[in-house]
């Protein structure tokens, strides 16, 4: 059954909390005064389409129903989950939070997205504080997983609970903060960072693009896949962090920062950041800024998905739920075996899918029909696997970032060492590419072609008796240079 988001406030952050849940399944419900919000918010869930799918090796749910609304009373109808994210001033949202609890479900999430406002001062003259707790995100909210997740005292458990479900069930990684503090963890830090940057500035030591170049070059780089704490425990070598604090410790004395003051924000340094900003990036409007900063994240999460690590890890796990078990299908059409969004970072200089990727989504759908076939990690742990011998790929149509492919597998022969099959790939309709691959059973240990388990055998030749009643796909056989 679909679930409803009500999005109250429609910002960057309402905005990109709406293109998270409607892109993973959800109707989203939306309140904004702003004249402006269809177009704004429309804009940000298209630059979601174009990113977030292409994070995910399989298949999203289908998208959500988009509904805009005139009233917060209309909006909250029948959701599960509601985001506020008002401007912040406290007064605002406590009048937000009084109108939604005279019309919202009483077991419905609230969740605010405020950097700064403890749960208790939320709480204030609600109706039912325990049904309200801080979901502070990070934009884009519908790329960076992380969620502040601060519970407050009157807070339900149950309501606790059940938003870090939804997190989870929808890709995010709700940081359960324990204990108030204002501005919570992340914000802390980045406030620290940012006093320092605005004293560098004041000072005249460095400008907005050389601050930038220092975080993104260096430390942010290892900041982004690891922390601070772990990669500080690695400078420490051997030794570990025991032996980082105590050879840089002494360095906290030193009259390094200053942190505990900031410069006056007067007219004369408000002009010289942004003076610096407008020279650094103002040749790009701010669509372009955040498609490029939306291609560098996906660049650098689906590197991460590659070595499961960090963020990385939390979009496999993401994958495995939303794939769910595979099951060899008992009809006679072809098997879908990958049906997937083209990512970011599979285009090419032509501005289309790159043709190794073709082979990849192909070597992906053959890796779908093994793994149907029985030919799962614990087969192949035994001493066994497929190899292909033998790969023809004719290149139909071109496809572009962000459209989601299929791949149609036909099993043309599956007795005794060989494994054929004619792979077609679609967007919709629309015939992209084919591949067809012979594949060799192979021992793993002696490197040498060997028959299959009687399993696999046995798999394989259900689904080749089966599509055996198909027509025999156009292209099947042909080589290079010959039409068919």
């Amino acid at each position: 059954m679909t679930q409803t988001a009500a999005i109250i406030g429609g910002g960057v952050i309402g905005g990109g909390w709406a293109a998270r849940f409607l892109l993973m399944g959800w109707d989203v419900r939306v309140f904004d005064p702003d004249p402006e919000a269809t177009r704004k918010i429309g804009e940000v869930i298209a630059n979601a389409r174009r990113s977030l799918p292409g994070l995910s090796d399989v298949a999203l749910p289908a998208e959500g129903n988009l509904s805009f609304h005139d009233t917060m009373s209309d909006a909250v109808q029948g959701a599960s989950w509601i985001q506020e994210s008002v401007p912040e001033r406290l007064p605002l949202k406590r009048k937000v939070y009084q109108t939604l609890q005279d019309h919202c479900a009483h077991d419905a999430v609230i969740g605010s997205s405020t950097s700064g406002f403890k749960p208790s001062e939320l709480h204030g003259c609600a109706t039912r504080p325990e049904q309200i707790v801080v979901a502070h995100p990070f934009n884009p909210v519908y790329l960076l997983p992380l969620v502040e997740l601060v519970p407050g005292e009157k807070t339900s458990a149950t309501i606790t609970a059940t938003a870090k479900e939804i997190l989870t069930a929808i890709g995010m990684y709700p940081l359960h903060i324990k204990a108030e503090i204002d501005a919570h963890i992340a914000d802390r830090l980045l406030e620290a960072v940012w006093r320092e940057a605005l004293w560098l500035i004041n000072d005249g030591i460095a400008t907005t693009e050389e601050i930038d170049d220092a975080i993104r070059y260096g430390f942010g780089l290892r900041w982004a896949q690891m922390g601070l704490f772990e990669t500080y425990r690695i400078a420490g070598g051997e030794a570990g962090m025991r032996h980082f604090i105590e050879q840089f410790g002494p360095c906290l004395k030193w009259p390094w920062t200053k942190l505990m003051d900031v410069p006056e924000l007067t007219d004369t340094l408000i002009d010289k950041i942004a003076d610096q900003s407008d020279a650094q990036s103002g040749a790009m409007s701010i669509r372009e800024l955040e498609r490029t900063r939306d291609d560098n994240l996906v660049t650098i999460l689906r590197g991460l998905k590659a070595q499961d690590w960090g963020a990385g890890a939390l979009l496999n796990a993401q994958d495995q739920r939303n794939a769910g078990k595979p099951v060899l299908p008992n009809d006679r059409k072809p098997i879908v075996t990958v049906e997937r969004a083209v990512p970011l970072d599979w285009t090419d200089y032509n501005g289309h899918m790159n043709e190794a990727r073709y082979l990849q989504a192909f070597g992906d759908a053959s890796d779908q029909m093994m793994l149907l076939a029985g030919v799962d990690a614990d087969y192949i742990a035994a001493g066994a696997s497929y190899f292909t011998a033998e790969t023809h790929i004719r290149h139909i149509d071109e496809v572009h970032a962000g459209t989601v492919i299929r791949v149609e597998t036909q099993v043309l022969s599956g007795a005794g060492k060989k494994m054929h099959l004619f792979h077609r790939m679609l967007a919709g309709d629309r015939e992209l590419a084919t591949g067809e691959h012979m594949l060799i059973h192979v021992s793993l240990e002696t490197r040498r072609a060997c028959d299959p388990s009687s399993k696999v055998s046995a798999a394989l030749q259900q689904v080749a008796t089966a599509h055996a009643a198909l027509p025999m796909p156009q292209g099947a056989g042909k080589s290079v240079g010959v039409k068919g």
